[in-house]
């Protein structure tokens, strides 16, 4: 390593040059990161012992991180820049069926020759006995120390231009840790009573303790594709989408869970900005009396108007939701954020369309489960009328003639769809119609800009009407509720 030293940091030109290097790819990760984050991540390290990795990892973590969900990327590229060794695992003492002690750290013994004494069925006999001694004992070390090796034993798979290929799920399938639930809740559970609190606790901690080793399997299997294909190349697939930078059309059960937790705050935003719009869009009636006392201040010279305050309430919200096959997964978010909407907002009014309409507020009642609404909405409401593919005209047509009186001057009408209407009649009169008699009008587009307008989309036609926002991930409708 060079000996020419950075000024400020204090470290090695080439250490604050790799670290520069990891600050890149968390950002390209999709964590926010600034300058000033940057140069105190360098300050971090003049602090931090850098021969104690989970020193650095914290620390760094601290300084660079602002969200709970950003850590795991963060971890991610950090095993990555940052790996645990450069070398492979030291091997297993694979004695046990001899009756030694299995786990016993064997330096000197090279991990690539073969157990003369174990044929390979026996090997994973013998390991998946380890395994679960391990996590009965849950010493984190030893767990990360054996997934090292059960990836240099059974991860390898196919050779690559770059050299041996390993695979986390070759692990998981040969040592099938899920199916030790049962014998590792006899381990931890002894002679305790089953069906009680006890065993609650023992299968969260089963749980947990089969996560991490999971973790430790993906982090090796990382660390030595990293070896061969490069970090960079690497970290384009190693690090999952953040939570709210998510597609909706593409949002996978997961996704939607942690989405779940972040529309409520985005919910309670999005009340305020409208109740902040509605409070300085427009004021009281001018109180002529008050005006005229404080002109005499001013020769009678009316240079300050007083006005009657207005009475206070909170925004009322329409939400007309497309809940075709076609948006499934930004129809669930959608559904998420209405039922969240209905707290902050004293009168939310629902509904559902396909190619009809029909009001689902309903099945939001407070404390409602929103998967259990999902699934009423599809088996109750009436939002199919004719083929059940999308149809905006009739829809919107529908709407406007069973609830005439829903939108008026009071009302925040949103609109939430990707506006393609198989090629029927848009209804762009009835839109206009509606848009002119609400206070407030928006539409959010789950499909890029860029698709607008192509094949059957009215997207164009209707953002002539009303305001229509990309709105593809969570971090876009907080953008568009940060600019109201």
């Amino acid at each position: 390593m060079t000996a020419v030293r950075d000024g400020e940091a204090g470290r090695p030109a080439g250490l604050v040059a790799h670290l520069d290097d990891f600050v890149r790819a968390v950002r390209q990760a999709g964590v926010p990161i600034g300058i000033s984050d940057a140069i105190d991540a360098a300050r971090a390290m003049v602090t931090v012992d850098l021969l104690d990795r989970e020193q650095l990892r914290h620390g760094l973590a601290a300084v660079l991180l602002k969200r709970p969900t950003h850590r795991p990327a963060f971890d991610a590229l950090f095993d990555l820049w940052w790996p645990r060794s450069i070398s492979n695992p030291p091997g297993f003492d694979t004695a046990a069926a001899d009756g030694k002690e299995w786990g016993a750290q064997a330096p000197d013994r090279d991990p690539d020759a073969a157990d003369p004494g174990l044929s390979a069925e026996e090997l994973t006999d013998a390991m998946r006995a380890q395994l679960a001694q391990l996590l009965l004992d849950g010493d984190d070390a030893a767990l990360r120390r054996f997934a090292e090796f059960a990836v240099e034993r059974l991860g390898q798979g196919g050779p690559s231009p770059g050299g041996q290929s390993f695979f986390s799920y070759r692990v998981l399938r040969a040592l099938s840790p899920d199916t030790l639930v049962a014998s590792l809740l006899q381990g931890l559970l002894g002679g305790q009573e089953r069906g009680g609190l006890a065993e609650q606790v023992a299968r969260q901690t089963i749980r947990e303790r089969l996560a991490t080793f999971r973790s430790h399997v993906e982090s090796e299997v990382r660390r030595r594709a990293a070896e061969q294909r490069g970090k960079q190349n690497v970290a384009r697939t190693a690090v999952t989408p953040l939570a709210d930078q998510v597609d909706f059309l593409r949002a996978q059960h997961k996704d939607l869970a942690e989405l779940r937790r972040s529309v409520t705050p985005l919910a309670r935003r999005l009340a305020t900005r409208l109740a902040a719009r509605r409070r300085h869009g427009r004021r009281g009636r001018l109180d002529f009396r008050r005006t005229v006392r404080a002109s005499l201040a001013t020769g009678g010279v009316p240079l300050v108007t007083a006005h009657r305050p207005r009475r206070v309430h909170k925004p009322e919200l329409v939400v007309l939701c497309d809940v075709s096959g076609s948006v499934a997964g930004f129809s669930h978010f959608t559904l998420l954020l209405t039922a969240a909407l209905r707290e902050q907002f004293s009168g939310v009014r629902a509904f559902a369309f396909v190619d009809t309409c029909d009001e689902v507020t309903r099945f939001f009642a407070p404390g409602s489960d929103v998967a259990d609404a999902v699934q009423r909405i599809g088996r109750e409401a009436r939002v199919v009328w004719f083929d059940g593919h999308s149809d905006y005209g009739h829809s919107l047509e529908t709407f406007a003639e069973q609830w005439p009186t829903v939108v008026g001057p009071r009302t925040s009408l949103l609109i939430l769809g990707d506006a393609r209407t198989n090629y029927r009649n848009p209804g762009l009169p009835t839109l206009g119609a509606l848009v002119k008699r609400a206070r407030h009008a928006y539409w959010l587009n789950p499909e890029p800009r860029r698709q607008w307008g192509s094949g059957d989309s009215a997207a164009d036609d209707y953002a002539e009407l009303i305001e229509m926002v990309e709105c593809r991930t969570a971090q876009q409708l907080t953008d568009f509720i940060t600019r109201l």
